[in-house]
């Protein structure tokens, strides 16, 4: 088996990934456009307010030494309320809009990635985790997801209040903008540090994250190899080293950005202190009034709220580029080649002739695991494929059924390559009954009917052919029981209703991989005898190291590195004496 590694990791490029993103949710521009202005006009409406308050502070500082001006308070104070009812409605539109459009990239990337699986050729699945997929599926598009949600919008909103801040101070007094300005430049140039630092952490959580998946994927499809080997301490020692790896990424990347807020808050004390302290010694020499005071202390907070928000946003951004990169590297992976204008075959009127024409194939084009293949198969026949192990009898399977594209030479159905065929055509031409068994959450009738249009009467037939009535008749609910609620099914049976699956297939053309390989002797009569059935009028091809189970095929194929060595039934075989009658006769030795 090929070794399964995941996507290339790569640095990350912040902008690249950001451009990308914003690139993909084109679509809903008007959208996030509406919620950023959205955003800054409830900015605008909070960043009026503090001048409104010097108005009312001035106004009660006046009334101390003589009457307060209750109508011009009153007026100040519905203005107030009015700006920000609408601050807060703003606020609130803008969120709502966000969350759609997040759902809606959510919903749109999902698709995207589904509909790419079913592009992507066999062999990166095989070099490829499942769990590390899954990860780009859930984790990344979650991360992304909430980011859009969170950050896009308080960016705006911090930029837009950072920027209206300073025009409001600089409108009131220079010299108190200029000494709020000064006190939190340091912020600043600490976030921009501390980004740098951060981003390569915020990388490798988002791939330790997707290797950990994949590694518990594996760990848990083979538990009870793990405990048959007693390797549960060895399989604990990996997955350790993973956790720990993403462990220290996550502390050192979540240390970066928590300084962020600390530093900020203090920077945002700093200058408020500042702030009293020259205000103070102006409204001593008569330059300013105490409103001016309380106006610039809370328009300090608004500048520097800002920057704890970027900070806070930058950094949900750097997770989100990270997490990004992989989304759009999965979706940027070469898809199968496009096949238009195709022939069409009817699996109704194609005979089941077959023909390898000197068919040259590797995994890796330097090193060819079938070297020189030819044969011919006449419809009907039933041919067995033998050979050691790694001799090529499953890549021949995964050539005729077009899961891999040959090097060079040709296969042709009917005449016909196999080249000008699609591959959906080709599967529709292959029934395919595999050594490990697939069954999903569903029902027995559901399963047997898998992808095909056929009535409850013939699935019943097709399972009295196989000789599965009896057991589904033992089930609580018979056809429609739920597999994924029978603890005890068998392998022979759930190899049988795969058979079964095959038979309502009805295609011209067989594949028996190892079918019986993994169930016992009895077991294996019963599937021998179901399979017997199935092949009736198909061209089929049986895979099989029991070499007592295909001693009555027509043709049996030895192959042995890559090429066929020797060719002819059974009896034809043992009179050569060569590698055929070897690997029989090791059967019965003792």
């Amino acid at each position: 088996m090929r070794g399964r590694t995941n996507i290339k990791e790569r640095p990350n490029d912040f902008k690249s990934s950001i451009k990308k993103l914003l690139a993909y949710n084109k679509n809903f521009t008007l959208l996030i456009v509406i919620a950023l202005v959205l955003s800054a006009l409830s900015s605008i409406f909070a960043i009026i307010g503090p001048d409104k308050l010097k108005e009312i502070a001035n106004i009660i500082t006046l009334g101390l030494s003589n009457t307060i001006d209750m109508p011009k308070l009153k007026s100040v104070a519905i203005f107030l309320f009015i700006i920000f009812t609408l601050s807060l409605l703003f606020d609130y539109l803008q969120g709502l809009i966000m969350s759609i459009v997040t759902a809606k990239f959510g919903r749109k990337v999902r698709k995207e990635i589904n509909v790419k699986i079913n592009k992507l050729p066999l062999s990166y699945f095989d070099k490829t985790t499942v769990g590390d997929v899954m990860s780009r599926v859930t984790n990344d598009v979650d991360t992304i997801s909430n980011t859009m949600n969170q950050s896009i919008a308080t960016l705006v909103s911090a930029l837009t209040m950072f920027i209206g801040s300073l025009i409001m101070m600089f409108s009131i007094n220079v010299t108190l903008s200029l000494t709020a300005i000064l006190s939190t430049l340091v912020g600043f140039v600490i976030m921009f540090i501390i980004m740098g630092k951060s981003q390569k952490y915020f990388d490798t959580v988002q791939n330790r994250l997707g290797d950990i998946n994949g590694y518990i994927e594996e760990v848990y499809s083979g538990q009870s190899i793990i405990k048959a080997y007693n390797a549960t301490e060895d399989s604990l020692s990996k997955f350790d080293n993973i956790n720990d790896e993403l462990f220290l990424n996550s502390v050192k990347s979540q240390f970066y950005s928590g300084l962020m807020h600390p530093i900020m808050n203090f920077i945002s004390n700093f200058g408020y202190v500042t702030v009293c302290v020259v205000g103070a010694i102006l409204t001593m020499n008569n330059v300013i009034t105490v409103g001016v005071i309380i106006a610039f202390m809370i328009y300090v907070r608004l500048f520097t709220n800002p920057l704890m928000q970027f900070a806070s946003a930058f950094t949900q951004l750097q997770g989100a580029a990270a997490a990004s990169e992989r989304v759009f590297d999965f979706l940027e992976l070469e898809e199968m080649s496009q096949e238009v204008n195709f022939v069409k075959l009817d699996k109704d009127s194609v005979k089941g002739n077959l023909e390898f024409k000197h068919v040259k194939f590797g995994y890796n084009e330097d090193k060819l695991i079938i070297k020189d293949f030819s044969s011919k198969i006449k419809a009907g026949m039933k041919v067995a494929i033998v050979g050691p192990t790694g001799a090529g009898k499953t890549t021949i399977v995964n050539l005729l059924m077009k899961f891999y594209d040959i090097n060079s030479g040709d296969i042709l159905i009917d005449n016909t390559s196999i080249k000008n065929i699609t591959r959906e055509n080709v599967h529709d031409l292959f029934t395919m009954v595999l050594q490990d068994t697939w069954l999903f959450n569903g029902t027995v009738k559901e399963n047997i009917r898998y992808n095909k249009d056929v009535s409850d009467e013939v699935i019943e037939d097709v399972c009295n052919v196989v000789g599965l009535t009896h057991f589904i008749k033992t089930l609580p609910n018979e056809y429609d029981t739920i597999l994924s609620d029978i603890d005890n099914l068998s392998l022979g049976q759930k190899q049988l209703i795969t058979i079964a699956r095959s038979m309502v297939s009805d295609t011209p053309f067989l594949i028996l991989d190892e079918a019986t390989s993994s169930v016992d002797t009895r077991t294996e009569k019963l599937v021998a005898d179901a399979m017997d059935k199935l092949i009736v009028g198909k061209t089929s091809f049986i895979i099989a190291h029991r070499l007592s189970t295909i001693k009555n095929a027509d043709l049996i194929l030895v192959i042995k590195d890559g090429n066929i060595i020797e060719q002819g039934n059974h009896n034809d075989l043992l009179k050569l004496n060569g590698f055929y009658a070897e690997l029989y006769n090791s059967q019965f030795m003792k």
